[in-house]
């Protein structure tokens, strides 16, 4: 019981980092309708200028708000100078862009500090705790709490304040919402402002648990995918659940199914969405898209 509680706890902990760069995602699908896969990329960046404020000096916290407002800057400069030549012509063109983004980004990041691993201090204590025979450490505890608070904020945000729902209303109809006296292009602006801020929260989330680097991003935003696709795009919450869903199955697969193991543990998640796609093709908490023609 105590490795079984200590699995879950665990694989709620990594679902926990997916989620995070789940729901910048979907911020950004449901600000602008795109799926943007520089997601990755703008969080490593982040977590660089995290890390290197701090190597001057600067307390952790200190460092890291200060690499969220930076984020939150350069997730609306993004949006206003290169992704909006792009949003409203074809939609494959513009998710091109952000492929050729998450590529830039890495290069970049490759380029000021190498492809060395860098220590990144952790938020959290070191320390761990007992429940039930299970060793669980403070900073896996943490991570699942600040996910939590953040799943909750932005189900408010897209429920329950003007902000979020014009934020629904451009993706859905840019055309409508500016006759309605909303500021798209501010909207915009926003979505992908905050979407980089939730990536920056990935970024300083995933860093002390890997080490810094270029590309430690690269398999957390499939996991994000397929947690997107899981719990539907539509739908905060419903990518949370997914996330930690993915996170729980992958550690009990790895260890309780021996032809599975470590090496074969990746194929959880491509699995459980070919099932939901042939099941629920929105996904297990989206809602069903209805279009009049």
């Amino acid at each position: 019981m105590g490795t079984f509680i200590q699995l879950v706890i665990d694989g709620l902990s990594t679902g926990s980092i997916y989620a995070a760069l789940a729901l910048a995602i979907v911020l950004v699908n449901q600000a602008t309708g795109l799926i943007n896969f520089a997601q990755g990329g703008m969080a490593v960046l982040s977590a660089y200028i995290a890390w290197a404020l701090n190597g001057f000096g600067i307390p952790l916290v200190l460092a890291i708000l200060i690499a969220i407002v930076a984020s939150f800057f350069l997730g609306a400069l993004i949006e206003r100078y290169l992704i909006r030549r792009f949003e409203r012509g074809d939609p494959d063109t513009a998710v091109v862009v952000t492929i050729g983004l998450l590529t830039l980004i890495t290069g970049v990041c490759a380029w000021i500090w190498t492809y060395n691993n860098r220590l990144f201090p952790s938020l959290f204590p070191l320390e761990t705790i007992k429940v039930a025979g299970a060793v669980i450490s403070v900073r896996s505890l943490g991570t699942i709490l600040v996910i939590v608070a953040i799943m909750i904020l932005m189900q408010a945000l897209f429920l329950g304040t003007k902000l979020g729902l014009a934020l629904r209303a451009v993706a859905i109809n840019p055309a409508s919402s500016a006759f309605s006296g909303i500021n798209v292009g501010r909207s915009l602006m926003v979505g992908w402002g905050l979407a980089a801020v939730l990536g920056a929260v990935a970024g300083v989330l995933v860093a002390p648990q890997l080490t810094l680097t270029p590309g430690m991003m690269d398999s957390a935003l499939v996991y994000a995918l397929a947690a997107c696709i899981l719990g539907g795009l539509t739908s905060p919450i419903g990518v949370v659940v997914a996330a930690w869903l993915i996170g729980v199955l992958e550690n009990l697969a790895a260890v309780y199914i021996p032809f599975i193991g470590h090496d074969l543990k990746i194929a959880v998640p491509f699995i459980l969405i070919f099932v939901v796609l042939i099941v629920r093709p929105q996904g297990l908490f989206g809602r069903k898209a209805v279009v009049r023609v």
